[in-house]
């Protein structure tokens, strides 16, 4: 090997050390697989409290699905004039949750029976959904509402709507983990809401 070949060969070297040196370690962890679900049910407070109770989810974000119009305000969703649904965008790591297990928990915290309406809240904007993505999300989640009506047997069809997902809109900050920021309103609301009553005479104790 000339002087010149080996000049060559110690320089392509200390680029290499280099480039490796300059990788962060956060870069592993960054490319940790996620991905996105989106649900309806009734009041997004309780149902970030519920997602957010299953392992494998990363965050919950309470927001708006289903509507005409851009990036609507919470008074004007929850008067009714946009067509949105209150809703959840569910990120969570599928080697560590798999989508049926987020539509398992998605009915169990979820009136199927009642259209527009759950629990004390009425009109659309309350209205029980399974907003899919992708083909396989939307036969999952039509197996899982199958399966339901098969083995459980309720007095009334299931009235949840199954439906692509369109532009989601993340709520205003103050409706975001509601449940943490003000436990007290939370649980008055909730429990007078009849939520959990309602819930446990569909799906039995959690």
């Amino acid at each position: 090997m000339t002087t010149q070949q080996r000049f060559i060969a110690l320089a392509v070297g200390l680029i290499v050390c280099m480039i490796f040196a300059n990788v962060p370690l956060a870069d592993t962890a960054a490319a940790t697989p996620s991905t996105k679900a989106y649900f309806a049910g009734g009041c997004f407070w309780c149902m970030e409290e519920a997602f957010e109770k299953v392992e494998g989810v990363v965050s919950v974000v309470s927001g708006y699905m289903g509507g005409t119009v851009a990036n609507p305000s919470y008074e004007e969703v929850s008067a009714g004039r946009t067509g949105h649904a209150e809703s959840v965008e569910v990120t969570y790591d599928p080697t560590e949750v798999t989508y049926q297990k987020l539509l398992d928990a998605f009915w169990h915290n979820v009136d199927p029976l009642t259209p527009n309406a759950q629990f004390c809240d009425h009109g659309s904007q309350y209205r029980s959904a399974v907003f899919y993505s992708s083909e396989n999300e939307k036969r999952l989640a039509e197996e899982s509402k199958a399966t339901i009506e098969q083995t459980k047997k309720f007095p009334a069809p299931i009235v949840t709507q199954l439906a692509p997902a369109a532009t989601f809109y993340p709520a205003e900050d103050y409706h975001q983990d509601y449940y943490k920021k003000n436990p007290l309103r939370y649980k008055y609301y909730k429990y007078g809401c009849g939520r959990a009553n309602r819930l446990e005479a569909l799906w039995g104790k959690p």
